[in-house]
């Protein structure tokens, strides 16, 4: 989980340093893809993790 939160920290920043200066808009985009990613594979665990048979 920590992870996962550290990835989206990082989109975050990248898509702030990529608004705030000009002629960087392609770390926005980077931004994006990062957290579209990053959710992605949050979400492939957290349906793994749930199935898990009961011992």
């Amino acid at each position: 989980m920590a992870l996962v939160l550290f990835v989206v920290i990082v989109a975050l920043v990248l898509g702030i340093i990529g608004v705030a200066a000009e002629g960087l808009a392609y770390l926005v985009v980077i931004g994006a893809l990062v957290l579209l990613v990053d959710l992605v594979y949050a979400a492939l665990r957290w349906r793994r993790t749930g199935r898990r048979p009961a011992r």
